[in-house]
Formats: C-alpha cells, structure tokens, sequence
C-alpha cells in the first residue's frame, strides 16, 4: 500500500482535523481524495478509499460495510449554526407546507424529517432543490433546509425571519449531542498497519485543531463571510468527538430513523480496534 486514501469533504466545519494533516504539521501517508459527500460514500462503496467523513446516516444505512473509528465525529451540543431550516413563519404553522431540502444532505433531511414527525408533528412535504440558486430567482418557498457553508451565508436573510436550528432543537428534546457525520474504515482495510497509523494522525489532527481554534478561526473566516469572531463561535459549538454522550446520541437518531421508515434495522456500532 503507497498511500493510504482518504476521503474528504470540503465544508469549513472539518478544517479543524485536516489543516494539520495537509499542512504538514503533522506527518502522514495520505492522499486526500476531495468531493461532495455523495461521491465519496460511492466510492467507499467501490473500495476506492481506505477511510472517509461521511454522513451518520449512510454509515447506519451501510454498517456491514464500514467500521467507525473511535473518539472522532463532527456534530453538536447545542445550536449548530450550519444546518438550519429558515423559515417565512413559525415551524408551529408548517402544517402541509413544502420545505425545499439541499441535495447535497441525507442526516439533516432525516433529522429535519424526525424533529417535525416525532417532536414537532407538523408532516410537511419535502422537495429537493438548491435554496441558493431558487432564491437568486426571485422565489420564496415557504421554508428552506440549508446546510454547512450556504447555511451560514444564508442565515441572515431577510426573507426568512424565522430560524430553526437542528442541533439546537434535538439537544433540547434529547438532552444529546447530535451527531452529523462519523469517520469510517473498510471492513476489509481496518486490520492493515498503515490504516491503522492512518487513523491515529487523523485523531491527533483533530486534537490539534481542538487546541488551536483561534488559529483556525482566523485561517477559516479568510474562505467565509463570518469573522474570526464568529467562526470562533460556531467552532466552539460543534463536537468533534465521539464518547460516550456523542454514542449514546447517535444510537437515539438510530432509533427514531428506524421509527419513522428511514432505516430498515437499529446496527450495532461496531468501532475499528487501534
């Protein structure tokens, strides 16, 4: 094996992890494979990777396939900031609404489909659609389910007074950390030795970024819109871990996927030995 590959998603919210790698600070043997999230749960699929961010969702949906690596996740204890639904009214008043979803989402989908069947049962319909591109034409859908950068640059707009926050409200109905995405390995590469140190630079670069937050939030408000000051804030409200409260909260999401019809059986997590 050359190089271990490795998937990676181009949001703001995992410069934390990899800026360490990719910079240098932290020695590594990997080849970064960039794309949106779909392309990369496909080509994990296909066994073009070794190891990937993905979605909770499609590792819930794949667990066969995959096995976690432990103590990193990216999610939240609290409002998230980057996956909101903005809305022209109160959520109360959604009933029989058409919410326009990104396509580039399956977990905050799931997760909206949840919090507005279970906890706030409203039962709108949902379509798919790109919420920049349909406001930069002048329409105004009733709500928007925007996610990561377009969220953050969206979440002002005028328009849409009312914002629903998706982490905020599931720690508030759960008293859990929401977990959106999980790192994976390949059943069939998790034993190899160089994925396993693999794994351990990936953990280290994320307890580097922890550590180093300014200098993260001042290198990412450069790529945003948000100033240091603010990314610094969204930064401090986002978990990069996985213990024991961050497990417990994604076996909760299991759960109610399961009770809506979003996943055919609750997985056991089975985590990667290193």
């Amino acid at each position: 094996m050359d190089k271990v590959k490795v998937g990676r998603i181009s949001y703001l919210n995992v410069l934390p992890i990899y800026y360490p790698l990719e910079s240098g600070l932290i020695k590594n043997n990997f080849e970064f494979l960039y794309g949106p999230p779909a392309q990369l749960n496909k080509m994990m699929a296909e066994g073009l990777m070794h190891i990937s961010s993905t979605s909770s969702i499609e590792y819930l949906r794949h667990s066969e396939q995959y096995k976690l690596l432990p103590d990193i996740a990216i999610g939240s204890r609290g409002p998230v900031q980057s996956v909101l639904m903005l809305s022209r009214k109160p959520v109360e008043e959604l009933k029989g609404c058409k919410i326009i979803v990104s396509s580039q989402t399956h977990t905050s989908a799931a997760l909206l489909h949840i919090l507005l069947t279970e906890h706030i049962p409203v039962h709108p319909e949902y379509e798919t659609g790109n919420a920049t591109e349909l406001l930069e034409t002048g329409e105004r859908p009733d709500a928007i389910l925007t996610i990561g950068d377009e969220a953050l640059n969206l979440r002002n707009h005028a328009d849409y007074p009312y914002k629903f926050d998706l982490g905020e409200e599931w720690i508030n109905w759960t008293g859990l950390p929401f977990i959106f995405g999980v790192w994976l390995v390949r059943r069939d590469a998790a034993d190899k030795t160089q994925v396993k140190d693999a794994i351990r630079s990936l953990i280290k670069g994320k307890k580097w970024g922890q550590q180093n937050i300014e200098r993260m939030s001042e290198i990412t408000s450069e790529k945003s819109i948000l100033s240091p000051k603010e990314m610094k804030s969204y930064f401090n409200g986002l978990v990069y871990d996985l213990g024991e409260k961050e497990v417990e909260g994604l076996k909760v999401f299991a759960k109610y996927l399961h009770k809506t019809g979003q996943i055919s059986h609750i997985p056991e997590l089975e985590f990667v030995n290193i």
